[in-house]
């Protein structure tokens, strides 16, 4: 499965990584890189790199357990690579409105999956809103953790509390609705009509 492929070669990557300071530095996103020596690989293989074990663990089982149905929907839609198009897009996707906002800025550096997920994250909720899952052993409708998802991320990333590129996972997860829509609109209808007979 591609999903899986997926997960095999992010989790080689950064442990990789982990170890070999260079190799980050060759991968991370960093600006200054981009913009004076068009080192445009980077807005791909930043995904491909994390920060630790934790980061890439909550990026990889959120990827397996939602990936895998989306890979089926995007084979179904646009052949046997979709899934791997769909995934490449949502990383550029995600990470362009942060890269443009500090592409003069030598001190940032951005890294991890976290906007593809949440690309297929989001694309799961409008597949199957209803669906139970797990958020820190409690469980709820995926639609419900959706809005708490986007409501959470907005207020960090207002706020700048923290290290995360919050807006990455907020354009992440609008590309995901956005072109799962452009690809098969009636993937709205099927959203609706699932909105309107709620089920736990």
């Amino acid at each position: 499965m591609i999903t899986l492929a997926i997960i095999a070669i992010t989790c080689v990557v950064s442990f990789l990584a982990f170890n070999k300071p260079k190799l980050l530095d060759d991968l991370i996103l960093w600006p200054p890189a981009i913009q004076r020596h068009r080192e445009y690989h980077r807005l791909v293989t930043y995904g491909l790199v994390h920060a630790d074990f934790g980061h890439l663990l909550f990026n990889m089982i959120t990827l397996f357990f939602f990936g895998r149905l989306i890979e089926q929907f995007y084979s179904a839609e646009l052949g046997r690579l979709g899934f791997v198009l769909f995934y490449i897009a949502a990383l550029v996707v995600s990470i362009l409105p942060t890269y443009i906002k500090n592409r003069r800025n030598p001190n940032y550096h951005s890294l991890g999956a976290s906007g593809a997920v949440s690309a297929v994250l989001f694309t799961y909720v409008l597949l199957a809103p209803w669906s139970k899952i797990i958020v820190f052993v409690l469980p709820m409708p995926a639609v419900l953790y959706a809005v708490l998802y986007v409501g959470y991320s907005i207020y960090m990333d207002r706020a700048g509390r923290d290290n995360i590129n919050h807006s990455a996972h907020l354009w992440g997860a609008a590309f995901g609705v956005v072109f799962t829509l452009l690809i098969e609109p009636r993937v709205f209808t099927h959203f609706l009509a699932e909105l309107s007979n709620p089920r736990m």
